[in-house]
């Protein structure tokens, strides 16, 4: 059987770089407009670091305890 750890892993790294490929590809067409003020510029990018902090913490809660459910010693 196959191990779905990784299948898992490895789809959410996909679907997180997608995000941040859009997000990017966005933001990059975005500037051509410049018609954005700089506090709303600096409000979107404190969203998206809020947004990738929060994703971090929940993506290494899972693994610490998924890991330890599998009864592999992570810490």
């Amino acid at each position: 059987m196959i191990d779905l750890v990784p299948v898992f892993f490895i789809a959410f790294k996909a679907i997180v770089f997608g995000v941040c490929m859009f997000l990017a590809i966005k933001w990059h067409y975005d500037q051509d407009r410049k018609s954005k003020a700089a506090r709303a510029l600096l409000l979107t990018g404190a969203k998206v670091i809020a947004v990738l902090t929060l994703l971090t913490i929940v993506l290494v809660y899972a693994t610490l305890t998924l890991g330890q459910k599998l009864g592999l010693n992570l810490m």
